[in-house]
């Protein structure tokens, strides 16, 4: 899609994304407010691009589980309006959510047994997934048998059987020691830059937005608003060779802790 620009907060980035030719999911004067009067959004106009990976860091109760179940579909603006220009969509939650009696390449494969992909399909694509986050090894065995961290790589790989243009990630590492968290983090981007897909990706560290994102949209709440939309200084790159620039990084780091502060 394409428009005019519009820009955020004074010294924020535009809230249109730049990353790619496209816009996977457009919110355009986005609210909600549910039945019981509790304001969850104040309007909201934000894009994330194809390629892109946008992350969305604020307090608890500033909406963004809300911004993300309607990019994924699952919830309806009150007023305004949200394009969505695919359907090829994943959704990673906190928890793994594995079920206990399958074996990791059930697992994988379960998505696409609901959607009724044929047999050799989807274990197929599940198998090329667990290839990917580097868990072959283990696809026999039960989520029991896994640490944490390979549960979520599970979760990751069941997503990645998709196919998706666009993952959608409600604070996936957030149950994580900071070693694995940093870990999957590298994870997500390297299958990011393998892939190609577009990311709206959750989180409460601050750290790990700035880490990860080529934009950071910041929140605040009362009601759950955008503060500010800002681009990274030095953000992933597709070489993964391609060197970052730390001090860039701790800098926006310090700015949006001061934003969050204050908004």
């Amino acid at each position: 899609m394409s428009g005019s620009t519009t820009t955020a907060a004074a010294g924020s980035a535009s809230t249109r994304s730049s990353a790619g030719t496209a816009d996977l999911v457009v919110f355009d004067g986005v609210t909600k407010t549910y039945g019981n009067g509790f304001t969850a959004l104040a309007p909201v106009d934000l894009t994330i691009g194809a390629g892109e990976v946008l992350s969305v860091v604020g307090p608890s109760g500033c909406g963004k589980t809300t911004l993300l179940r309607m990019a994924a579909g699952l919830s309806s603006a009150t007023t305004g309006t949200v394009h969505r220009a695919t359907e090829r969509t994943s959704y990673v939650f906190q928890d793994p959510t594995l079920l206990a009696w399958r074996s990791v390449q059930a697992n994988t494969e379960l998505v696409a047994r609901i959607r009724g992909v044929p047999r050799a399909e989807r274990r197929r694509a599940a198998t090329e997934a667990l290839d990917l986050v580097g868990l072959s090894h283990v696809a026999g065995s039960l989520p029991r048998e896994l640490s944490g961290g390979m549960k979520m790589r599970v979760s990751l790989a069941r997503a990645l059987a998709s196919d998706p243009e666009l993952m959608l990630m409600d604070e996936p590492f957030a149950a994580l020691d900071e070693f694995t968290r940093d870990r999957l983090s590298d994870e997500l981007l390297r299958l990011w830059r393998e892939r190609g897909f577009g990311v709206m990706f959750i989180t409460h560290s601050i750290r790990e937005a700035v880490k990860i994102g080529h934009r950071v949209v910041v929140m605040a709440k009362g009601p759950g608003r955008v503060a500010t939309v800002v681009d990274s200084p030095s953000p992933p790159s597709a070489d993964p060779a391609a060197r970052r620039d730390e001090a860039a990084l701790d800098a926006l780091a310090r700015e949006i802790a001061a934003t969050l502060a204050t908004a």
